[in-house]
C-alpha cells in the first residue's frame, strides 16, 4: 500500500515538473529564428566565448539576453565584455523586437549597413561606443522610437545627412564625438532639445555643423572651438544663450556663422576680424549689446552681415565699410546706433539691401547713394531723417529699387507735391512704398500714378487730406493699399474695386511669391514676415479705416472676389451693406464698424467661410443676425452699438412681428405683380352666401312660386 502511494506521488511530481516545463517553455522559450541569429553573431567573435550553445537553445536564459513573455529578444546587453570580431549586422538584423542594444566598450569592427537599421524598427537605445566600427552611416534611422544613439569613439567617417534623423522624432541624445566625420553634420529641423553635449571638438575633420530649427538650449559647448576645420556653424531658431566666446577666432576656416533667433548676449568678440574667411554672418534676433568691434571691418570677404534686432550701439558713421567690397546685405535695424548713414557704405558697389530702421540715426539722404547701382531694398524708417522731398528726388533715380520703407521718419513734413516732382519719371521698378507713421500733410500726389510696378502702398497714420484718387484703381500690379488713420474725405471710388490683382487669379497668385531681401516685421497691417522675409497672412488688402469717407459702400466691391482684407471702419459710410460682399469668397477680415450703415445684415454673408475677423459694431443695423452661420461664432462686441439688431451672439432676442411678416408678404406679392384677396375673406363671403340661402332660400322660392301661381290665375280669369 505504501509502495503504491509512493509511486503515485512520484508520478504526480513528474507530471508537475512536466507541466511546469511546458508552461515555462510557453512563456520564456526563445524563438528558433532568433536563437540561430544570436549563434551566428557569436560565431563571428574571436574571443572570448559567450558560452551560448545550440544544445540549450532557449536564448532567453543566456547571459546578456532579455526576452518578453512571448519569447522575443528585446535586449542585448554586452558592454565591456572584451568582445572582438565583426559586428555582423546582418545576423543582428533578425532581432526585430529588439529595443535595447548595448555593445559598447569592446573591440568590434565592421560597418553599419542600411538593413541593420531598417530591421530594428523597435529600437530605443543604441550604444556602440568605444569600438572599432568604421564606414559611413546609413541614410536613415528607421525607428521612430529611438531615444538614445551613442556612436562615439569609433572610426566612422563621411557626412551625417539630415535624412539620418528623418524618422527619429523621439531622439533626445546623439553622440558621435571622437570619430573622423568629415563634411556635413546636419541635425536641422528635428525635435532635439536640451543642451548641446560636449564632444564636437573631437571631430577634428568636421567642416559643417547644422542643428537649426530645434529646441536646443544652454550654452555653446566650449570644445566646439577646437574643431578647427569647421567652415559652417548654423544653429538658428533655437533657445541657445550666453556669450559668443573669444575662442571663436580659433575657427580660422569659418565662412558661415548663423545663430539668428536665439538668446545670445554679451558683446561680440573683440578680435572677430581675425576670421578672415567669414562670408555670411547672421546674428539677427538675439540680445547682443555693445559696439561693433572695429576689427569686423577686416573681414573683407563678408557678403551678408545681418545683426538686426539686438541691443547694439555706437556711432556707425565712424566705421569704414569701404573694405567690405563684397558686401551685398547689411542689416543693422532695430538697435541703438547713432550717427548718420556711413558714406563709406557707398563704396560697397554690390550692396543690394540696407536695413537701418529703428535706430537713432539722423541727417539727410545723400546723392552718393546713387552709386549703389544694385540697391533693391532700402529700409530707413523710425529714425530722425529730414528733407523727404530731397530724398524722393534722389531715390527716384535708383533704378533697381524694389522696396522703399521710410515709415516713422521725416516726421511732420509735407508729402512731395506734383510741383516738387516736375517731370517725374523715377521709381520705375518700385514695388513696395511705405510712408506710414510720419504725420505727413498734404494730399496723395498724382506722381504716384506713374508707378506702374507698385504693389503695396502704405501711407497710414498721417494727416493726409482730400479724396482717394480714382487712378489708384488702374495701377496694374497694386494689391495692398493702407490709407488708414488719416483725414481723407470724399467717397469710396468705384475704380478701386477693379484692381486687376483683385480680379484675376493668375495675377493675384504672384503676390504669394513675394519675398523681401530683409525682414520687415510690423511695417504694415495684416502682413507678418517674421522670422523670414516671405509674406504671410493677408496679402490682398484694402484698408481705409479711420478717415472721413462718406457715401455708400459701392456694390462694385463684389468684383474684387480675390480680396482677403477689407477694413472700412471709423468713417461716415451710410446706406446698406451690399449683398455683393458675399462674392468675396476669400475674405478673412471684414470691418464696417463705427459708420452709419442701416438695414439688415445680408444672410448671404454666411457664404464667407474664411472669415477670421468680423465687425459691424456701432452702426444703425436692425433685424436678426443671420442664423446657422459662422457670424454667430464671433464675440458679441462685433455687433454691439446696433440697438435694433437681435439674435445670437447678442443677448437681445428677436421677437416675432406679425405685421412685419404680413407686410413682407404683401411686398413679395406686389413685387410679383399680383394683388390677391386673402383666402380668409374669400371663405367668409362664401360661408355667408351658403348660410343665407340655406335658411332663407326655401322661403323666397315658396313665395315666388305662390306669387306666380296667383298671377297666372288672375290673368286666366281676365281672358275668360
Amino acid at each position: 500500500m505504501l509502495v503504491q502511494a509512493y509511486n503515485l506521488m512520484a508520478h504526480a511530481f513528474l507530471l508537475f515538473l512536466l507541466f511546469s516545463c511546458i508552461i515555462s517553455t510557453n512563456i520564456h522559450a526563445c524563438k528558433q529564428t532568433e536563437c540561430s541569429s544570436l549563434l551566428s553573431f557569436a560565431s563571428t567573435l574571436s574571443s572570448p566565448p559567450l558560452n551560448w550553445t545550440s544544445i540549450d537553445c532557449d536564448c532567453c536564459h543566456w547571459k546578456g539576453i532579455t526576452c518578453d513573455q512571448d519569447g522575443w529578444v528585446t535586449r542585448l546587453h554586452l558592454p565591456s565584455k572584451g568582445l572582438k570580431g565583426d559586428i555582423s549586422p546582418f545576423s543582428l538584423a533578425n532581432l526585430t523586437h529588439l529595443t535595447h542594444l548595448n555593445l559598447s566598450h569592446n573591440s568590434l569592427y565592421g560597418s553599419l549597413e542600411t538593413q541593420f537599421f531598417f530591421s530594428l524598427n523597435q529600437l530605443e537605445i543604441l550604444d556602440l561606443s568605444y569600438n572599432r566600427l568604421f564606414g559611413e552611416l546609413p541614410l536613415s534611422l528607421s525607428s521612430s522610437n529611438i531615444k538614445t544613439v551613442d556612436l562615439s569613439s569609433n572610426r566612422f567617417f563621411g557626412a551625417i545627412p539630415s535624412s539620418f534623423f528623418q524618422q527619429a522624432s523621439n531622439l533626445t541624445s546623439f553622440n558621435v564625438s571622437n570619430n573622423i566625420f568629415t563634411g556635413l553634420l546636419d541635425f536641422s529641423s528635428n525635435l532635439f532639445n536640451g543642451d548641446l553635449a560636449p564632444g564636437l571638438g573631437k571631430c577634428s575633420e568636421l567642416q559643417v555643423f547644422h542643428a537649426g530649427h530645434n529646441y536646443l538650449s544652454g550654452l555653446l559647448p566650449e570644445d566646439i572651438y577646437n574643431a578647427t576645420k569647421l567652415e559652417e556653424i548654423s544653429l538658428p531658431l533655437n533657445s541657445l544663450h550666453g556669450a559668443i566666446s573669444d575662442n571663436i577666432v580659433n575657427l580660422s576656416n569659418l565662412a558661415t556663422l548663423d545663430l539668428y533667433y536665439n538668446h545670445f548676449g554679451g558683446e561680440l568678440p573683440l578680435n572677430l576680424g581675425k576670421l578672415s574667411k567669414l562670408k555670411f554672418v547672421n546674428l539677427d534676433f538675439n540680445n547682443l549689446e555693445g559696439a561693433l568691434p572695429p576689427s569686423l571691418i577686416n573681414c573683407t570677404k563678408i557678403v551678408e552681415l545681418l545683426l538686426g534686432s539686438n541691443n547694439l550701439e555706437g556711432d556707425i558713421s565712424m566705421l569704414d565699410f569701404s573694405k567690405l567690397s563684397q558686401l551685398t546685405k547689411l542689416d543693422l535695424r532695430k538697435n541703438n546706433f547713432t550717427g548718420t548713414i556711413p558714406r563709406s557704405l557707398y563704396s560697397c558697389r554690390f550692396l543690394k539691401a540696407i536695413g537701418l530702421s529703428e535706430n537713432h540715426l539722423e541727417g539727410q539722404i545723400e546723392a552718393e547713394i546713387l552709386s549703389l547701382k544694385s540697391l533693391s531694398f532700402l529700409s530707413l524708417g523710425y529714425n530722425r531723417f529730414t528733407n523727404l522731398t530731397g530724398a524722393m528726388k534722389i531715390l527716384m533715380s535708383c533704378k533697381s529699387l524694389h522696396a522703399l520703407l521710410l515709415s516713422g521718419s521725416f516726421v511732420g513734413e509735407g508729402i512731395p507735391s506734383d510741383d516738387d516732382m516736375v517731370d517725374f519719371d523715377g521709381f520705375q521698378n518700385l514695388r513696395v512704398f511705405s510712408l506710414a507713421y510720419c504725420n505727413l500733410t498734404g494730399q496723395i500726389p498724382v506722381w504716384l500714378s506713374k508707378l506702374k510696378n507698385l504693389e503695396m502702398l502704405v501711407m497710414s497714420f498721417n494727416q493726409i487730406t482730400g479724396p482717394i484718387p480714382s487712378w489708384l484703381g488702374i495701377l496694374p500690379r497694386l494689391f495692398y493699399i493702407s490709407l488708414s488713420h488719416n483725414q481723407i474725405s470724399g467717397e469710396f471710388p468705384k475704380q478701386l474695386c477693379r484692381l486687376p490683382r483683385l480680379l484675376y487669379e493668375p495675377l493675384a497668385s504672384q503676390a504669394n511669391k513675394y519675398e523681401f531681401e530683409l525682414p520687415v516685421f510690423g511695417f504694415m497691417s495684416g502682413i507678418q514676415v517674421f522670422p523670414s522675409q516671405k509674406l504671410s497672412f493677408y496679402r490682398l488688402w484694402i484698408d481705409i479705416s479711420n478717415n472721413n469717407i462718406v457715401g455708400e459702400i459701392p456694390t462694385e466691391i463684389g468684383q474684387s472676389h480675390l480680396l482677403q482684407g477689407l477694413t472700412l471702419g471709423y468713417n461716415n459710410f451710410s446706406g446698406i451693406i451690399p449683398d455683393q460682399i458675399s462674392n468675396l469668397k476669400n475674405l478673412e477680415i471684414l470691418d464696417f464698424s463705427t459708420n452709419h450703415l442701416s438695414g439688415i445684415i445680408p444672410s448671404s454673408l454666411a457664404s464667407l467661410n474664411f472669415l477670421k475677423e468680423f465687425n459691424v459694431s456701432y452702426n444703425n443695423l436692425e433685424g436678426p443676425i443671420p442664423t446657422g452661420t459662422q457670424l454667430q461664432s464671433f464675440n458679441a462686441s462685433a455687433f454691439e452699438g446696433n440697438p435694433k439688431l437681435c439674435g445670437a451672439p447678442l443677448l437681445n432676442k428677436c421677437r416675432p412681428n406679425k405685421d412685419m411678416d404680413a407686410n413682407k408678404k404683401n411686398n413679395n406679392d406686389e413685387g410679383n405683380g399680383h394683388h390677391q384677396l386673402p383666402w380668409f375673406y374669400i371663405f367668409a363671403v362664401l360661408g355667408f352666401i351658403v348660410g343665407f340661402w340655406g335658411v332663407c332660400g326655401s322661403l323666397v322660392i315658396n313665395n315666388t312660386w305662390r306669387y306666380a301661381y296667383f298671377r297666372f290665375i288672375d290673368n286666366l280669369q281676365d281672358r275668360l
